[in-house]
């Protein structure tokens, strides 16, 4: 049987989110990949006790993470059952809605009955009976945002979520969901977004506005689908993400351009005595208004050298500028 560690609090950096009573580890665990119905499940049970046994106590799903669409959430039910739904309460469950999961005209976007379905369904694969976080995972360019609130309005109002979010929402659109979400008198609490090294749009507005409303930040893809490790510093090494067909990092995005930065930022992160990895999440923990940076992994020791990043996460000036000359 399972037991977690007493020392699971002592080194792991909470971070309030926004201007909410909740406090985010610094490093969350993300099941988007590696969590599915075709993935070990004695692997994922074991990254899940390792993760909060290092103080992770956010778990990020979505509905239709796996693959199949749902396994992952339906394997985070089965880890909750066989090992963590004891300290239910010490963990933050967090899921979303948005692309596609059925077939039919309500099987995907931001409407209210597919956003309150969807919830009713990731509720019952992980054997919840709430969330911690619900989140409308993207904007719907033909619903009204007011609806598409209401709803998450509704889930929190239910009990069946504890707080709303938002993702992958730019700043305008950000503005007028926050509105939205005020009227009903639910605040959203959280904005996630991809956001590294590589992927900077969010500095263009959107961090101001999070700052603005209170809303805390938390960075999906924060090591660039793992470019920003230390795996390709020669290429595409056989059995990576980028060798495997349907994945989101593709060949043609392993330029001889971008591993010369991977290169060069790689330097700067062995100066620091860290990974690459490491140096990437403490980048994008810099900004003040990041509550939490996500991670994947498919191995316990690369969650173990994620947390590691914590031990150093401050970022001089002089490198900040060394960095940006890299990248540009």
């Amino acid at each position: 049987m399972y037991v977690p560690s007493g020392q699971r609090y002592d080194k792991m950096l909470y971070r309030r989110c926004g201007a909410s009573g909740l406090r985010l580890p610094a490093i969350s665990l993300g099941l988007w990949h590696n969590f599915g119905g075709v993935d070990a499940f004695e692997n994922m049970r074991a990254m899940l006790c390792r993760a909060f046994d290092l103080g992770i106590t956010h778990f990020d799903l979505a509905n239709n993470y796996g693959p199949p669409p749902g396994s992952a959430e339906e394997n985070f039910g089965r880890a909750l059952r066989a090992d963590l739904g004891a300290w239910r309460d010490e963990l933050i469950v967090s899921t979303k809605a948005g692309y596609l999961m059925w077939p039919g005209p309500y099987g995907e976007w931001g409407s209210r009955k597919y956003l309150l379905a969807s919830l009713d369904q990731s509720l019952k694969r992980m054997g919840l009976d709430y969330v911690d976080i619900f989140y409308s995972h993207r904007p719907d360019p033909d619903t009204p945002v007011e609806e598409t609130m209401s709803a998450l309005d509704s889930a929190v109002r239910a009990g069946k979520a504890l707080y709303a979010g938002i993702s992958n929402y730019n700043p305008e659109q950000t503005a007028r969901a926050v509105a939205a979400l005020k009227q009903l008198g639910t605040p959203c609490l959280i904005h996630q977004m991809k956001y590294s090294m590589f992927v900077r749009t969010a500095e263009d507005g959107l961090f101001e506005r999070l700052k603005a409303e209170g809303i805390g930040g938390i960075a999906f893809s924060p090591l660039a689908q793992g470019l920003l490790t230390d795996r390709y510093l020669e290429g595409i090494p056989d059995g990576s993400r980028a060798s495997k067909p349907g994945t989101f990092l593709k060949p043609a995005d392993v330029t001889d351009a971008r591993l010369s930065q991977v290169r060069a930022l790689n330097a700067i992160a062995h100066q620091r005595g860290q990974t690459l990895a490491q140096l990437a999440l403490a980048w994008v923990l810099r900004h003040g208004v990041m509550s939490s940076a996500l991670v994947g992994a498919s191995r316990v020791e690369q969650i173990e050298r994620c947390v590691g990043a914590l031990d150093n996460i401050a970022v001089s000036a002089e490198e900040l500028s060394r960095i940006d000359g890299i990248l540009r």
